[in-house]
């Protein structure tokens, strides 16, 4: 296929509902994303037609079709007190919310020895207050959707958040971000090669490496299902734990306990580094439990390593809101609740304004 054929094919797959997920299709979509700059948002919109064909809502597969299903009007990304707060408030405001994050809620929570200064919860333990948010949620009809988002793209006057599965993509008419802080840095070499060897989801990317040698690195044990996943299309699958325990990977994964340093490569990523090694590979896959704000969401702007709010906590990207920790100092519960019910408020505005239009 030449180049001219190339983007002919280009245009049928973006334009139609053609398939994106066969190998020609793989191949096509990888050259125009190539080509693309990661931070527009045609690139953003050339990934997420590859789960979304144009012009659909979020969709799941019915006897093998995809059938369409609502659209959100505020999607909420994380479980600790931003998340939560802002999603009670949303709910008060009767708008339809979806509410991605752990169904354990934030880690820095339970794990908190004691809390005495969250209003109207005097000196308890971690585990008592998330108690008491899980009690209060529940009695609001709030469910959490137990899932990481991979990738959100911003589509112009939507949003378009994808967990993991190829057809588990939805979309939102606002978003707020309430991911916490990461507590991992960035590998050097990580953000050079981001789209160019280097993902953070196996799921979404992993028909790009079919038949490829690829490294999976897991900071979690759930890790071990995207790196078996990987095993089925990869020619092999190198997979470096990061936590302590038994790992229980399929045969076919080689697991290596080595500290990864750094990622080289000239055009594209092509060597692990680790404290005991280099890995030549084709494909690496940074599997967190948190992706960095302006990963997660391309074009999003940070201020020393925090996501830029307005005091309405309003971002860079119209309908895009951002509260809690995510946001920077002080790095408080109390603080970070306040902020999501303030997000909140400023999301269902948003909404209002929008659809006076």
């Amino acid at each position: 296929m030449n180049v001219g054929d190339a983007f002919k094919k280009i245009i049928i797959v973006r334009e139609t509902a053609s398939p994106w997920y066969t190998e020609e299709g793989v191949l096509i979509m990888s050259i125009y994303d190539f080509l693309l700059d990661r931070n527009s948002l045609e690139y953003q919109k050339s990934r997420a037609r590859r789960g979304i064909p144009t012009g659909r809502t979020d969709c799941v597969k019915q006897n093998g079709r995809r059938n369409p299903m609502s659209r959100y009007d505020i999607a909420i990304i994380g479980t600790g007190p931003a998340g939560l707060e802002a999603a009670l408030t949303a709910k008060a405001r009767n708008k339809n919310i979806l509410l991605i994050g752990s169904a354990d809620l934030s880690a820095k929570v339970t794990k908190a020895h004691t809390i005495q200064n969250y209003l109207g919860l005097s000196n308890v333990s971690g585990r008592e207050m998330q108690e008491a948010f899980l009690k209060q949620i529940e009695s609001a009809g709030i469910k959490i959707t137990d899932e990481q988002a991979k990738n959100i793209y911003a589509m112009g006057d939507y949003f378009v958040i994808q967990t993991g599965e190829i057809d588990s993509m939805v979309e939102a008419e606002t978003l707020i971000l309430a991911t916490g802080l990461s507590q991992t840095k960035g590998l050097p070499g990580e953000d050079q090669f981001l789209g160019k060897g280097v993902s953070y989801c196996a799921t979404c990317d992993a028909a790009l490496f079919r038949g490829k040698k690829t490294a999976v690195i897991g900071y979690a044990p759930r890790e071990e299902n995207e790196a078996d996943f990987l095993s089925e299309l990869a020619s092999e699958v190198l997979y470096f734990p990061q936590y302590a325990g038994e790992v229980r990977t399929a045969p076919t994964v080689k697991v290596i306990r080595e500290k990864p340093v750094g990622i080289l490569g000239d055009l594209s990523a092509r060597t692990l580094e680790t404290d005991g090694g280099e890995y030549e590979v084709d494909g690496i896959f940074i599997l967190r439990d948190n992706i960095a704000p302006d990963k997660l969401v391309p074009g999003l702007e940070l201020d020393a390593g925090h996501v830029k709010v307005t005091p309405q906590m309003e971002t860079n990207i119209p309908g895009c809101f951002a509260a809690g920790d995510i946001t920077g100092p002080p790095y408080q519960y109390i603080k970070a609740a306040g902020q999501g019910n303030v997000a909140a408020l400023a999301a269902v505005n948003y909404l209002a304004a929008k659809r006076k239009e």
